[in-house]
């Protein structure tokens, strides 16, 4: 298996462009307007949020960020693997480099927000794996019949 290279990324290439394109038309396809939460190039530019890119040589398969919402908690957002990429660990790869981060900044919790039916149920699967639980909304969001909320306790390590 091709090792997958992340990259803290500026967003500022096309091809990352293209990839949140994808990533926004996926969820608007699956999600009816005024319900999608995902983020569009500038608010993924904002100070709080990380974005990282996946890379396989010169290949960008995916991308992740993670946005810290207060000094002890951080929420994954656009979490995208593109679909010649899938069940290649991509994801996997994001979402432990996002955890690792949310570690060191000494975050207790990390939250998610996705959506519901049958096009998030190998996302609900992927994170229930990792660790998450479902939980209530969070921050700003509110709940509706189109989005769920989930969390993952990160306790202090003891190095």
């Amino acid at each position: 298996m091709k090792m997958v290279e992340l990259r803290i990324d500026d967003l500022s290439a096309p091809e990352v462009h293209s990839l949140i394109a994808e990533h926004l038309e996926g969820m608007r396809g699956n999600t009816p307007a005024g319900h999608v939460h995902a983020l569009a190039i500038d608010a993924l530019k904002r100070p709080e949020i990380t974005f990282w890119t996946a890379w396989m040589d010169t290949q960008l398969c995916g991308c992740g960020a993670l946005k810290e919402l207060d000094a002890a908690s951080g929420e994954v957002k656009s979490m995208r693997t593109r679909t010649a990429f899938l069940r290649q660990g991509i994801g996997q790869a994001i979402l432990d480099r996002i955890v690792h981060t949310a570690r060191e900044r000494g975050y207790r919790h990390l939250y998610l927000e996705t959506g519901t039916g049958p096009a998030f149920t190998a996302a609900h699967r992927f994170y229930l794996q990792n660790g998450f639980t479902w939980c209530g909304p969070f921050g700003d969001y509110e709940a509706t019949e189109f989005n769920v909320f989930m969390v993952r306790a990160l306790p202090l390590s003891r190095a």
